[in-house]
């Protein structure tokens, strides 16, 4: 089973035309600092709600530090943006903050876009929503491709993170998914175990690949944390250094590993809708601080290139580092 082929599926003309044109787009803005992005971003996500069921440290849903509206998304909206998109979308991530499945509409969502409207669809979940009626509506949905998070290998190693969660429930789920995808001969969804790499799990790196195999899941991805606060937090900061987003300077102070060129390609390729149709420029503005517009009231094509969206990628094109969201980013950094 291969998740390419599940993507490259959903292909069409149109769409590789629109993300080809948005890619030149890019590279000419860089080339000659011109804050245009021609056609529509190739992979967006929607969020489905923004409260959840855990209270992980750094994240704003779970530690309430989200200070904007935390509900569903409404069906009417979501089917606006869904529509404007479908011609052009490669991607839909079903995800920003929060947890999905506590949107009860969360396999309307996935139908409409994936068997309606044929986009490869993707779902991140924590994993305790994954029971066998959960999973059976999964795979009616048509949803492509799931990351469920599991930061350990047991509930001890599990909680230090995933605050009021249980491992037990998550491997569960796991299992779940993989039998009743081979009850239903579904070759979708496509399961990936998600395991953020900190400096209290890092000792589990095979084990959790070991976990893996014998889930049945389908693959495994070791990724490395965002810390907000990450010159207090060295006791999450994994010293591993191909898992670490951050290295020590001179001072013995932590600070992001290197220096944030003036570009970024993510602002080009993609953008968030919120549950309540506000568009951002990427996943990293988790409060929604960089509106650029609202899609209850006009259409993507208004504020993909107006003064709000023109005015950040000029901004970022000159100096990057001035964007307190681009300070603590991924991209473009080296391992």
């Amino acid at each position: 089973m291969n998740e390419i082929f599940f993507f490259v599926k959903k292909l069409t003309f149109k769409k590789v035309v629109n993300a080809i044109s948005v890619y030149v787009s890019y590279f000419l803005s860089v080339l000659f600092k011109i804050p245009l992005r021609s056609g529509y971003p190739p992979g967006i996500s929607t969020e489905p709600v923004a409260k959840c069921n855990l209270h992980c440290p750094e994240c704003p849903a779970g530690t309430g530090k989200l200070n904007r509206y935390d509900g569903n998304i409404d069906f009417e909206l979501f089917k606006k943006v869904i529509d404007e998109f479908a011609p052009y979308l490669t991607s839909l991530m079903l995800y920003f903050q929060g947890e999905p499945f506590l949107n009860k509409d969360i396999f309307r969502l996935t139908e409409y876009a994936s068997l309606n409207k044929n986009i490869y669809t993707v779902c991140s979940t924590n994993g305790h929503f994954l029971s066998e009626e959960f999973a059976e509506k999964i795979i009616l949905s048509g949803l492509d491709k799931i990351i469920i998070s599991l930061d350990g290998t047991n509930q001890e190693t599990y909680e230090k993170y995933r605050k009021g969660g249980s491992f037990d429930t998550v491997v569960k789920g796991i299992e779940n998914l993989v039998k009743m995808r081979k009850k239903m001969k579904s070759e979708r969804p496509f399961i990936v175990i998600q395991f953020l790499v900190f400096k209290f799990n890092e000792h589990e790196i095979n084990a959790i690949k070991q976990l893996r195999k014998k889930s049945g899941a389908d693959k495994l991805e070791l990724k490395s944390a965002q810390i907000y606060d990450f010159k207090n937090r060295e006791d999450l900061i994994p010293g591993i250094k191909k898992y670490a987003r951050y290295k020590k300077n001179k001072s013995g102070d932590y600070e992001i590993k290197s220096k944030l060129k003036n570009r970024c390609k993510r602002l080009w390729e993609t953008c968030v809708i919120t549950n309540n149709g506000d568009v951002l420029p990427c996943c990293f503005d988790k409060n929604a601080d960089y509106v650029f517009g609202n899609m209850r009231t006009v259409t993507f094509k208004e504020i993909n290139n107006n003064e709000k969206s023109v005015s950040f990628r000029k901004k970022l094109l000159k100096n990057r580092s001035e964007i307190d969201i681009c300070r603590n980013c991924t991209e473009g950094l080296k391992k």
